[in-house]
């Protein structure tokens, strides 16, 4: 899962608030590697870049607390 990713994120918040407000950042390991206007965008270049489950998109907001989504895939092989 991606506990190292947002625990930096949680960890360093006021720092990158400061620095992305309003941007969607993400995080692989304990870097920023890409800010982005738009959610999307976000993540269709990093699935191409990192592949599905190793980065984490978040939004910066100072207006807002931080809110984690997770989501998870039901994939049946028979």
């Amino acid at each position: 899962m991606l506990d190292k990713e947002l625990k930096y994120y949680l960890d360093n918040k006021d720092r990158l608030i400061a620095e992305y407000n309003g941007k969607y950042i993400v995080i692989v390991g304990n870097d920023v590697v890409g800010s982005y206007n738009d959610e999307d965008a976000a993540y269709v270049e990093s699935v191409e870049k990192y592949g599905l489950g190793n980065f984490l998109i978040q939004f910066c907001d100072k207006n807002n607390e931080s809110q984690v989504q997770t989501f998870h895939s039901r994939v049946s092989f028979a």
